[in-house]
């Protein structure tokens, strides 16, 4: 099952402390791994005005500044903005399912300085990703919950209400999931 443009929430207990209570948009699912960007969780002391001064991108209009977030462990300093599918990159946009586009190429943060960039978006730090048959694993294992992306969901609610909407949009009551896996 393809589970590209879907969200996985981390379940408590999962054992890896850099995805406790994360909420991950996955751009991309197949059998050669996955890749997805963590969406509830800014990166600390970085803002987008802080990259686009490392950058050299001089902003054109105000009200630019958001904070940047720690997308997920792997490659920390490559950037990946996650966006409205209203942009398209001059180089590379991949349209993610659901309504939803992934560009990694820096046309799209001096389109953002100039205000002509996605309605929304989140700007990230690295990455999340899986080797093949690796995330099915944790999902089994029990590490993981698999829901419906919104863009309400992932661009408008606050970073700190993302995990439990995202359960509660299941039907789970955040307060009632234990740590521990069991087997019927």
């Amino acid at each position: 099952m393809d589970l590209t443009g879907t969200l996985l929430i981390a379940m408590p207990g999962m054992g890896d402390p850099r995805f406790e209570h994360s909420v991950v948009f996955l751009c991309s699912h197949g059998d050669d791994g996955a890749m997805g960007l963590i969406i509830n969780k800014p990166a600390r002391d970085v803002r987008l005005a802080n990259l686009f001064e490392q950058l050299d991108i001089e902003p054109v209009v105000g009200g630019v500044d958001a904070p940047v977030f720690y997308g997920g462990p792997v490659e920390g300093a490559r950037g990946f903005v996650l966006h409205t599918p209203d942009y398209a990159s001059r180089l590379h946009t991949m349209a993610v399912p659901q309504g939803f586009a992934m560009t990694a190429t820096l046309d799209v943060l001096e389109d953002i300085a100039r205000g002509e960039g996605p309605a929304k978006s989140l700007m990230m730090l690295g990455y999340a990703g899986w080797g093949p048959g690796q995330l099915e694993s944790e999902i089994v294992q029990n590490g993981w919950l698999t829901a419906e992306a919104t863009p309400e969901l992932v661009f408008d609610l606050p970073d700190g209400e993302k995990w439990g909407a995202s359960l509660k949009g299941l039907g789970v009551d955040p307060l009632s999931l234990s740590a521990s896996a069991g087997r019927a």
